[in-house]
C-alpha cells in the first residue's frame, strides 16, 4: 500500500522494490498472483476486473496501488526496482517509463524471456535478471541482457559468485535479508546491496559498506 512505501522512505532506504501485473492497461503493484494473502479478496488476480481489484482492501483500508501512484510519491534520491511479475508486463512497463520521470530505475524479473522483451523495447533502462537457484548460465544470461546487475537469493549468494559478478562489472543485490549480521556478511563478501522486509532494522545497523548501495525494501 502507499503508506507502506511511505514508511520505507522514512527508514532512509536507498530504493524500494515492487512487483507489477498488467490489468486492463494499468500496472498494479502486488506481490502474489492470488488475492487471499494480501487483500480481502479471493481467487486469481488476473481473473478479476480492474475496477473490482481497486475496490479491495490491501491493508488499513488502502487499495492495491498503481505503479503511477507509487512513482508519484517517490522521493528524490530513492531508486525504484520494478519486477516484471505478471504475464505480458514488458510492454506496459516500457511505455510507463517512457512517459514517466523516474531518475533511478532498475527492472528485474525471474522471467528472463519477458526481461529480454523489455530490454528490446527500452534498451536504455537498466535491467537485472533474478535468480532463486543457481545456474552457471547466469553469467551468459546477464551478458545477453547487457545487465546492470544480477539479483540473487541469499541462499546462492556465495563469496565466489559475488566476486565473479564484480569481476564481470555486475552489481549484485541479494534478497531477502532481515538480520543485520547477515547483511554485514554479504556486504563484506562483495554484495552491492540487499533487499529486506525490515528496513528499520537494517538502516539502523549502520552497515556502512564501502561502495555499496543503501538497502532496498520490498513492500
Amino acid at each position: 500500500t502507499l503508506p507502506s512505501f511511505q514508511r520505507a522512505f522514512e527508514c532512509a532506504v536507498g530504493a524500494v522494490e515492487l512487483d507489477v501485473y498488467a490489468i486492463e492497461g494499468e500496472l498494479l503493484v502486488i506481490h502474489d498472483d492470488t488475492l487471499e494473502r494480501t487483500t480481502n479478496g479471493s481467487g486469481p488476480l488476473i481473473a478479476q476486473p480492474l475496477a473490482e481489484l481497486r475496490r479491495l482492501d490491501a491493508g488499513g483500508g488502502w487499495p492495491i496501488p498503481l505503479l503511477g501512484e507509487v512513482a508519484a510519491i517517490l522521493p528524490a534520491g530513492v531508486g525504484l526496482n520494478i519486477e516484471l511479475k505478471g504475464p505480458d508486463t514488458a510492454g506496459p512497463v516500457a511505455d510507463f517509463l517512457a512517459r514517466t520521470s523516474v531518475a533511478d530505475v532498475l527492472v528485474s524479473s525471474f522471467e528472463h524471456a519477458e526481461l529480454r522483451r523489455f530490454h528490446a523495447l527500452a534498451p536504455a533502462v537498466r535491467v537485472a535478471p533474478l535468480f532463486d537457484r543457481w545456474t552457471d548460465r547466469a553469467w551468459s544470461i546477464a551478458e545477453e541482457l547487457d545487465a546492470f546487475a544480477i539479483n540473487l537469493s541469499r541462499r546462492i549468494a556465495t563469496r565466489e559468485r559475488l566476486g565473479r559478478a564484480r569481476e564481470l562489472g555486475l552489481r549484485t543485490y541479494v534478497y531477502t535479508v532481515n538480520e543485520p549480521a547477515e547483511a554485514r556478511t554479504l556486504i563484506g563478501n562483495g554484495a552491492t546491496g540487499i533487499f529486506t522486509d525490515y528496513p528499520d532494522r537494517i538502516t539502523a545497523a549502520h552497515l556502512d559498506p564501502i561502495g555499496a548501495d543503501a538497502p532496498a525494501t520490498g513492500p
